[in-house]
């Protein structure tokens, strides 16, 4: 809070002696308004000690002797007139007088750098005559006043204005009607009509003619910022006017608190823009700082959505700018298509997200391009037929050929060579194919380990369909279901199978336990056991290495096992199916 005056130039239309020396008189302060004879002077803008500029009205009103602006003597009409250079609050205006105060008078304000003007008050000993308006003597908070028009003082006189006089001095001094009442970018004072001092005696001479003469001109003010500062420094090429007697000025660029920015503090700063942006609250001293966005450390800007805010129900509306480190989303919460998570760092991490590495020929492309993408939270591939490994870069078990269509089902009882297609025998079975893959850039994420194989070789009905012959299953009537009296279902990916001689075993990860007996069954890799190997030469019903089934079957309680063989309900797994079995389980067969 200071003089908005100080440091800045005042701009009249005349000063006296500014073009030739004029010669002027004045009474001195009487007390008893005797109108003594006047004390006359020169003025002359050549010499400083006769000088009587606008400058004189903005220094320290403590100089003495006291320094004055005084209008021409033929200047009937005045203007007086502060430019700032920003935008400032503005509280209340003090004028004191050296001539007697003017008979009429109008203070005005432009808050769109003198473009328009607005009247802040009208100053009249008769406002109904000088201006058709009505008298805040008489009418509490009328635009017009009488209370400063008095020639008496000849000398000294005040005009006083407050701007936030009641009934607006009890408003939020940042809420927008305050704005409106106080924030300025211009002043000017018009002054339309002289006085002359007052006799109570007759002078022994004539008077000395009327003009316009002020001591002081005090603007008091502050920076405009909102609530969101308490320290303002100069605005971009600002030069104080020296001024005697003056070192302190009110500057205009704030330095803003609380997450905000901008001269006035009227933004939130580029990364704090996931509320809307308020100002302080000038009642509580609640500062309503701006929030930050939820960027995840990808991004240096955010922008304010209303629409996201509306969806979040007013608690988010924050939208990340130009997401970075191959990041996406609202929030840049996620890793853009072509890149998947790496869970060994913190997503915060500029390399959080690793590029997919999905081989070229062994994976599928998405359906509307040809652009192949990873599973964004693991890295996995999405294969093509017979393609296994988290990059699709081999052939399963049971498959050869790798290329462009996928791998090919091996026509041989076990299994063949991955490259060939040369059937194995169980004694010159060679397993390191098994491991095999075909060169292209490391992966990032091996989610699943591959499973170790050793000499045992992977097989199913399907691999066999000129010797094995199994009858689909369909989910008919519930009561036949129920009635097999199943003691475990189970929703499972099929890893691997193996040969182990006297019987079978297929290696299963279980995804999900619809229902489960004797045993304790939990998530997690398990091992399945068909009995219709030792009888037929292989799985019946079909289990095919990287698919996922239901399967309903019953327990081995003595040994523990999971058996499948005929009577086992096995199908590949559909959500639907899923639901529909678990609702008879839960309906039907209690």
């Amino acid at each position: 809070m200071g003089n908005l005056a100080h440091g800045r130039a005042l701009r009249t239309e005349t000063a006296c002696g500014r073009h030739a020396a004029e010669s002027f008189c004045a009474y001195a302060e009487d007390a008893a308004r005797r109108c003594q004879p006047p004390a006359c002077g020169r003025c002359s803008g050549a010499h400083a000690g006769l000088a009587h500029p606008p400058a004189a009205m903005a220094d320290s009103p403590f100089r003495r002797p006291r320094t004055w602006w005084q209008a021409a003597g033929d200047a009937p009409q005045e203007t007086i007139r502060l430019d700032l250079e920003a935008a400032f609050y503005f509280t209340h205006l003090i004028l004191v007088f050296k001539s007697p105060r003017p008979a009429a008078m109008v203070l005005e304000r432009s808050q769109d750098f003198g473009k328009t003007w607005k009247p802040y008050k009208y100053f009249a000993a008769n406002c109904s005559a000088a201006f058709g308006l009505e008298d805040d003597v008489a009418r509490k908070g009328a635009l017009c006043t009488s209370r400063y028009s008095s020639p008496f003082p000849c000398t000294g006189g005040e005009v006083i204005y407050r701007a936030l006089s009641p009934p607006l001095a009890a408003q939020d001094p940042y809420s927008a009607e305050a704005q409106a009442q106080l924030k300025v970018t211009n002043l000017r004072v018009r002054l339309l009509e002289r006085q002359s001092c007052p006799c109570l005696l007759p002078a022994p001479q004539a008077p000395p003619a009327p003009h316009y003469a002020v001591y002081d001109f005090i603007v008091k003010g502050s920076c405009f910022c909102n609530g969101h500062a308490d320290r303002c420094v100069p605005v971009s090429g600002f030069r104080p006017v020296k001024a005697a007697g003056v070192f302190q000025v009110v500057h205009g660029k704030c330095m803003c608190k609380h997450n905000t920015a901008g001269p006035h503090c009227q933004l939130c700063a580029p990364l704090y823009n996931d509320r809307p942006w308020q100002a302080a609250d000038g009642k509580t001293g609640a500062p309503r700082e701006c929030q930050s966005c939820k960027c995840n450390g990808h991004a240096d800007t955010c922008h304010f959505d209303m629409d996201a805010w509306l969806a979040s129900g007013n608690r988010s509306g924050g939208v990340c700018d130009n997401c970075q480190h191959n990041t996406a989303g609202q929030h840049c919460q996620r890793c853009k298509p072509g890149f998947y998570r790496d869970l060994r760092k913190p997503f915060s991490a500029p390399d959080a997200c690793k590029p997919c590495s999905c081989h070229p020929l062994g994976s599928a492309a998405l359906p509307l391009g040809p652009r192949t993408f990873c599973d964004p939270s693991t890295g996995d591939c999405p294969c093509k037929p017979g393609v296994a490994g988290p990059r699709c870069d081999r052939c399963l078990p049971g498959y050869w050929g790798f290329g462009a269509d996928g791998c090919r089902p091996c026509d041989c009882a076990r299994s063949c060579h991955p490259h060939t297609g040369d059937c194995h025998s169980s004694s010159s079975a060679d397993p390191s194919w098994q491991q095999e893959a075909l060169p292209f850039p490391p992966v990032f994420n091996e989610s699943e380990p591959a499973w170790g194989w050793e000499d045992e070789q992977g097989f199913s009905a399907l691999r066999h369909s000129g010797k094995c012959e199994c009858k689909e299953q369909v989910l008919g009537n519930p009561k036949v279901f129920c009635g097999m009296k199943y003691t475990y279902v189970i929703k499972t990916k099929i890893l691997s199978a193996h040969d182990k001689g006297s019987h079978a075993e297929v290696n299963v990860k279980i995804k999900k336990v619809l229902k489960s007996t004797k045993l304790k069954i939990l998530r997690g890799k398990r091992t399945l056991y068909p009995e219709s190997w030792t009888n037929r030469g292989c799985t019946c019903p079909i289990l095919n290495p990287g698919l996922e089934y239901l399967v309903a079957g019953h327990e081995d309680v003595r040994t523990g096992r999971l058996i499948v063989n005929m009577k086992s309900f096995v199908h590949q797994w559909k959500s639907a199916l899923g639901r529909k079995v678990l609702e008879i389980l839960k309906r039907d067969c209690n």
